[in-house]
């Protein structure tokens, strides 16, 4: 079974993959400082509930925007499955597409992750909407090669910043509102954020196409795509696994090339 770990600025993805068959996932804070140990025992914990062996577990892959973090998690795979891991990113790994900007190395892993997952499933070109700690927006060719993206604040880390920098302004929780004018505070930030948030996304996708100079599918993903999702037609595909699946893909490409040199 394959160990597809997904590590994000906010949060960590664990998967277990039997085939194409996801059999467990779990999800943690990614708290700077956590060892390979706490981890283990933690992961080991949470497999015993699902009756599976650490033994179960023979392959493993990595994708991290936090490099801090993947000393740990390739100790993690190492010592506590036996598994070395393949790490999105490192020049030994083959996404199956060509990162056609300035600066490739600056791209974060879980955005080529999303390009080759978003490309398997819904061709091109493509808009690729994850709503993460920031909230982006990537480019994919007709030919699944990643062309470039926009990057903006994340919805949560906007409320808490709005409520840090404004004394009188509450922390609130997002929802959509029932009305755009906010007769209170409360409303009145819900509909900002909300609304703000909707309206940017229209306008971002609009002006990418334009740019572009194609049609193009947006496929949301991440923790808020549902909610946003649900206002706005110019989101075609609501894919919460994408990331995942893109692991799954990068993994199951890379095997191949191992039996087959």
């Amino acid at each position: 079974m394959l160990l597809a770990i997904d590590c994000g600025n906010t949060n960590t993805v664990f998967a277990v993959y039997d085939g194409d068959d996801k059999r467990c996932e779990w999800r943690a804070a990614s708290k700077s400082g956590r060892t390979a140990d706490e981890m283990g025992v933690w992961l080991n914990q949470l497999m015993a509930m699902k009756h599976l062996e650490p033994e179960a577990i023979t392959e493993a892959i990595i994708a991290s925007v936090v490099p801090a973090a993947v000393y740990d998690l390739r100790l993690l795979c190492h010592q506590y499955f036996g598994a070395p891991p393949l790490v999105v990113g490192e020049p030994d790994v083959d996404l199956g597409l060509q990162v056609l900007i300035d600066r490739p190395e600056e791209v974060g892993a879980d955005r080529l992750v999303n390009a080759v997952a978003a490309h398997r499933t819904y061709r091109g070109p493509l808009i690729v909407l994850d709503f993460g700690t920031a909230t982006t927006f990537d480019v994919v060719d007709a030919d699944g090669n990643y062309r470039g993206g926009v990057i903006a604040p994340g919805v949560n880390l906007s409320l808490e910043a709005l409520h840090m920098a404004a004394a009188q302004l509450p922390r609130v929780a997002i929802g959509r509102p029932k009305t755009v004018i906010g007769k209170a505070t409360v409303p009145a930030m819900r509909s900002g954020i909300y609304l703000g948030y909707v309206s940017m996304i229209e306008g971002l996708t609009r002006r990418i196409q334009d740019e572009f100079g194609a049609p193009m599918t947006v496929v949301a993903t991440g923790g808020l795509a549902s909610l946003f999702t649900e206002a706005t037609d110019v989101i075609h595909h609501l894919d919460n696994d994408l990331t995942l699946r893109g692991l799954l893909e990068i993994h199951r490409r890379n095997a191949a090339h191992r039996m087959h040199p």
